[in-house]
């Protein structure tokens, strides 16, 4: 089918040449910095004298009431480094705050920034009365004035660099527009959206349909239609452009049988979309926008409870005209406050930790099209869409030695091929034993349950082509095994010997952590069970007869991590750290369950041959997938790859901390598809084997065992310049690894590549607003030219929906698909394009799934066996593969930038994984790395987390579940938070 597709299509809007700009009046209150002073003295009363003093305000939860009670207001974060004005409206909307209300909301915050345990003294109460008078004899007011929208400097790079407030503002004023549209007609019914309030942490502007009930067997089921419209820059672009992204958001629909409630996961808020009857406060106007509000478990009380933008905190000092829903009413009858009766509507947000969902996830390419061409109505016309991509002409779609499509017998030989591949690669990594002819593979089977145990056997047996094994215990000898006498099979071949030892996991290894709190924070408990266990792990591998000289691999069977409460006492990490200890890489495969939720029983076989052939991966067995460039790229080309780590959750400054980690692929010669993989070792400043660096890594696992900061523990607040000083110091370590990096790359043709938003916080060069075509900035010097054998490509995938949605443009009457490919822009107005884009086939598991899919009404099948039935698709999950953008950022007069585009593609498309990568093969091996440092989501887990940062794994986008929070690239506190 991607032949059929010449161009794509993108819901990507730039301003139109030689177009009249796109002006709004706004009014902007500023925020009332003339009580400053007043304000700052509150903020830090009863700090000792040894306390560095706030110079800041917190104004966060303020911004958040003030957005969900006005929804209509813009509130812009308070940011030394962006003065702006604190909130905007325009000009036609009615005042969203009249008479005394931003005072009594002011008044409200004030009791809320001060210390807790000196409110009753009369000291106290004076400052406090000094700070409410000043704000009251000096009230600020609103000011107007002209915004253009679309006004942006350009960079030295030649990017264009939107203000601060156009992240917001921009996306704003066309989300109005879009729901002054009359309602989208689907042809079985009509969509109403409304606009969704933000908080002044969110860039980009949300508007959302009713919900949706649709019946599917016997029970029904609720979502809503969104549409979400962020602005963005591109590299070397001096024109802004805005994406919109559509997709499902579904709705917690019925409780849990066992609870009589929906269940909300422990240690995460729940978002709560609210719609009153009438304003929630005296005398505001009325607003059409859903206010959100979360809910969460609440530590304290033990119990469900408002713990964002709800009746607690500020707004238990206000009068409202409208009373929240009790969580406990709204848990346990979601339903009942659905649709668009009279009264209070709420709509509980439904993620996967809560259970099934019978209503699929996200839209496919065909119905998004033609939302857009409804969206596209409400464009001003200084907006049009960006050109459409066209396919690159410079090489072939796949590499050249692409994954097997072969069949019957033809498979079987591949097959065959494969298997000897894994050995040979196998025996190449493996040092032979001194009494041994061939080399020797040590594995470990870490079991709990008999399916698991036959499948891993079976499974090992089969991805390696071992045939059939020598003396294979009994099934006491499994169960009887132990450390230093476990249960072993073994194969023989004549490229490699392998030994799988299989131990049951006893001793209480795969159990949760006990986190018998007392005296302690939970922080301390944590770190001293994550360390015990550690320590447990690495003391019975050893007795094993495992050592950090020889790297192994283990598949270890534990529970999946939905029945591990709280979610922390999982033990998976310290397992992890305890095997590294110990010289063996793992994996991990979940127990399997018929649980709702869980439901992985029916897949072992398949999960288990991924998890060994994810671990023999880690060993070293890889095909790097071989271009087709031929003498378009230099010879013996290799690629490094840059990825920050997180090494720790949290820190003093509340700022995670990174660590920079480096690979290097390089391809063999003479021996297509096999290449050496090394990591950087930066103690001693050399590359060393791929087991050995994931080995080392568990040296970076800092583990925290802190105590909890109080109000009393100068650690509890952090100013701005500590913030700062912690990012910059950061930056600085991160900067000079760099330096040391491509200093190590000399001698031979290299291509860096990078990751955007995993890496532009720390390295700043790869920012949209610094980036300048074939200059690099390493270190402490000013940007130079690259060295003669280096290359700097920069990867951004979907993450932030940095990525705009896209479609392939299909013949007419025929649907708009999902091409692969390498994409061209046309409309770069340089000879030499330096951003393309990526595509790539649906996952295995999608190929079915149809690109004309409808998920609001039934259509009639136009192609294949069902031809002439009408179908419904309401239940049916959509996939579309991200749309990757790749810059090449640094290279030569001599260089085709689209040839190495293409490569990159291509790296994308490794022959030993079922599917395509969502980033190229040598950027995916440096970040697995993060699994050896911090916890990360179990292997075998289906669920997809918008809110997390985009990881390595195969090339899908998130399904709409929680918000993402968004920043703009430029804004550093943002990003941090994220």
């Amino acid at each position: 089918m991607g032949l059929t597709y010449r161009s794509i299509s993108r819901a990507a809007y730039v301003p139109a040449n030689n177009a009249e700009p796109w002006t709004i009046r706004y009014r902007a209150l500023p925020f009332p910095d003339r009580a400053r002073e007043n304000l700052l003295r509150l903020r830090n009363y009863g700090r000792s004298p040894d306390r560095e003093r706030l110079p800041t305000l917190p104004t966060g939860r303020l911004d958040s009431v003030l957005q969900c009670l006005a929804p209509d207001l813009v509130v812009r974060p308070r940011r030394q480094s962006d003065p702006d004005y604190w909130m905007y409206v325009p000009e036609t909307t009615t005042d969203p705050l009249p008479g005394r209300t931003l005072s009594q909301l002011l008044g409200a915050w004030l009791h809320d920034i001060g210390p807790t345990d000196v409110t009753s003294t009369a000291e106290y109460r004076a400052v406090l009365r000094d700070a409410l008078a000043e704000l009251e004899t000096e009230p600020i007011d609103w000011d107007e004035f002209v915004v253009d929208l679309l006004d942006c400097p350009i960079t030295e790079g030649g990017t264009a660099a939107p203000a601060g407030r156009l992240y917001q503002l921009t996306p704003d004023a066309l989300a109005r527009r879009i729901a002054a549209l009359e309602p989208y007609d689907f042809g079985a019914g009509k969509l109403r959206f409304r606009a969704v309030a933000r908080s002044s942490r969110q860039s980009g502007a949300e508007l959302m349909s009713q919900p949706i009930p649709r019946e599917i067997r016997g029970r029904r089921w609720w979502f809503s239609i969104t549409i979400n419209i962020t602005l963005h820059t591109t590299p070397f672009d001096p024109r802004p452009r805005i994406h919109v992204h559509t997709g499902v958001r579904r709705w917690a629909t019925h409780p849990r049988k066992t609870t009589g409630s929906v269940f909300l996961p422990h240690g995460r808020a729940t978002s709560v979309y609210l719609r009153p009857p009438i304003p929630w406060l005296p005398g505001a106007p009325d607003s059409d926008r859903f206010a959100v509000a979360k809910l969460a478990f609440d530590r304290r009380t033990r119990e469900i409870a408002w713990v964002e933008n709800g009746p607690t905190g500020l707004l238990r000092r206000l009068t409202l005209r409208q009373s929240f829903p009790e969580p406990s009413d709204l848990l346990r009858a979601p339903e009942d406050w659905l649709g668009d009766e009279a009264g209070l509507r709420a709509a509980v947000v439904h993620s996967n930790h809560m259970g099934e969902h019978e209503i699929g996830t996200g839209l496919m390419s065909n119905q998004r099209s033609q939302i857009m061409q409804w969206i596209e109505q409400a464009l001003p016309r200084c907006l049009t869409q960006s050109a459409p991509l066209q396919r690159s002409t410079a090489g072939t779609n796949k590499p050249d030695n692409p994954r097997s499509t072969a069949t019957g017998v033809e498979k079987d030989a591949a097959q065959e091929c494969a298997t000897r591949a894994r050995r040979v690669a196998l025996a190449a990594a493996t040092r032979a034993l001194p009494e041994a002819a061939t080399p020797v593979l040590d594995c470990r089977l870490l079991w709990q349950t008999v399916t698991v145990r036959d499948a891993a056997v079976t499974e090992l047996a089969d991805a390696l082509g071992l045939g059939a094994a020598t003396d294979i215990p009994s099934d006491d000898e499994f169960h009887s095994a132990t450390p230093g006498s476990p249960a072993i099979i073994h194969w023989h071949t004549p490229e490699l010997d392998v030994r799988l030892r299989c131990l049951p996991l006893t001793g209480g290894l795969g159990v949760g952590l006990s986190l018998a709190r007392g005296k302690h924070s939970r922080a301390a408990v944590l770190g001293d069970a994550i360390a015990h266990r550690r320590q447990m792990v690495a003391e019975f591998l050893t007795r094993d007869g495992a050592h950090r000289g020889q790297p192994t691999l283990a598949l270890v069977e534990i529970d999946h991590r939905a029945n591990f409460r709280p979610a922390d006492t999982d033990p998976k990490f310290s397992l992890r750290l305890g095997c590294a200890d110990a010289g063996v890489l793992t994996q991990f495969v979940a127990v399997p369950s018929t649980a709702p939720g869980i439901r992985n029983a029916g897949n072992v076989d398949h999960r288990v041959r991924s998890a060994w052939l994810d671990g023999l991966r880690q060993l070293g067995v890889r095909v790097l997938p071989e271009h087709t460039l031929g003498e378009g790229l230099p010879a013996g080309l290799r690629y490094a790859a840059l990825w920050m780590v997180k090494r720790r959750k949290d820190g003093p400054t509340r700022l995670p901390l990174h660590v920079a980690v480096a690979v290097l692929v390089t391809p063999i010669p003479g021996a297509p598809g096999h290449a050496k993989v090394e990591g950087w070792d930066d103690t001693t400043f050399t590359w060393e084997p791929y087991p050995h660096f994931l080995l080392g890594l568990v040296e970076q696992a800092t583990l925290t065992n802190d105590a909890e900061p109080d109000d009393n523990d100068p650690t509890r607040y952090v100013s701005s310049r500590a913030w700062h000083r912690n990012l910059h110091e950061q930056r600085r370590d991160t900067q000079e690894f760099v330096q040391r990096l491509t200093a190590s790359l000399y001698g031979s043709p290299t291509v860096l590549i990078t990751h955007s938003q995993n890496s532009r916080q720390h390295w700043s060069w790869l920012q949209d607003g610094t980036l300048v075509r074939d200059l690099i900035r390493t270190g402490s010097a000013p940007p130079s030219g690259l060295q003669h054998n280096l290359r700097l490509v920069r990867i951004r995938g979907g993450n932030g929906r940095e990525a705009a949605q896209w479609w392939g443009i299909g013949a007419a009457n025929s649907a708009n698909g999902l091409p692969s490919g390498l994409w061209v822009p046309q409309d770069d107005t340089s000879p030499a394009p330096r951003v393309f884009y990526s595509t790539t086939e649906k996952a295995s598991q999608f190929k079915a799934s149809a690109v004309a899919a409808d998920r609001l009404a039934p259509r009639t099948v136009t192609r294949g066996p069902s031809k002439g039935n009408t179908i419904t698709d309401v239940d049916k999950p959509a996939w579309n593969p991200t749309l990757v953008e790749i810059t090449i950022a640094g290279c030569h007069p001599d260089d085709n930038p689209e040839a190495f585009a293409l490569a990159m593609h291509q790296l994308r498309q490794a022959p030993d994984y079922m599917d395509a990568l969502s980033l190229p093969l040598p950027l995916h091996l440096a970040g697995l790395a993060q699994e050896y440092v911090l916890p990360t989501v179990s292997e075998d887990d289906d669920e997809t987390d918008p809110d997390q940062i985009e990881a390595p794994g195969l090339a899908q986008e998130p399904t709409n579940g929680e918000q993402m929070t968004l920043f703009s690239e430029e804004d550093e506190e943002g990003l941090a938070r994220v």
